[in-house]
């Protein structure tokens, strides 16, 4: 497999969210394969965190491609989001969920004893999985070998509605492997 680099990150984000299903993500001791992302755009997007939090532009106009945007969601988990800065603009791409490959007894020590399919079946399961959490926030974990991306593939990628968001639900900016069992949340329909 092929490393990815942050120059990936220089994309649509939708494109690039579209792209990062099959893909494997390192993390310390841990890895699992990225079976379900979200995209954001950075402007004109109602769900996105620059739409209402001028901090996010800033943070945003200040980052690179590629760094993380870790944020600690309802006070209780943390969600893990790579930046995507790309000529069709920016925004993040939200991890939503892995398939466990790589330091599942280091997972479970973190989460509890669940079966594979539900370690990381969440963004917010997914951090507390691989120990991904605030003092991560704004990093080049790419360059600084935090984290790595390593290219993979999916057989069948999915497209649905953004979930856990009340605002521009409408944009099917959710994709999947199909033939994974450790989706967050089932697709409505193949599209």
């Amino acid at each position: 497999m092929s490393s990815l680099t942050p120059e990936f990150f220089q994309s649509d984000p939708v494109d690039c969210a579209r792209d990062l299903i099959g893909c494997h993500l390192g993390w310390g001791d841990c890895s699992g394969r990225i079976v379900e992302t979200e995209a954001y755009h950075a402007i004109g997007d109602e769900a996105c965190h620059t739409f209402m939090r001028p901090s996010t532009r800033q943070f945003v106009d200040e980052h690179k491609a590629g760094d993380a945007y870790v944020y600690l969601n309802y006070g209780v988990h943390w969600l893990f989001n790579i930046v995507v800065k790309g000529p069709e603009g920016d925004g993040f791409v939200l991890l939503r969920a892995l398939e466990p490959v790589q330091g599942i007894k280091a997972m479970r020590q973190r989460r509890g004893n669940f079966p594979d399919k539900l370690l990381m079946a969440g963004p917010g399961r997914l951090t507390q999985a691989m120990g991904i959490g605030g003092e991560h926030h704004g990093r080049s974990f790419l360059e600084c070998g935090l984290g790595q991306l390593e290219a993979g593939s999916a057989s069948a990628v999915v497209s649905g509605p953004r979930i856990g968001i009340s605002k521009a639900t409408e944009l099917n900016w959710r994709f999947g492997d199909s033939g994974s069992n450790c989706l967050s949340r089932k697709f409505p329909s193949v599209s």
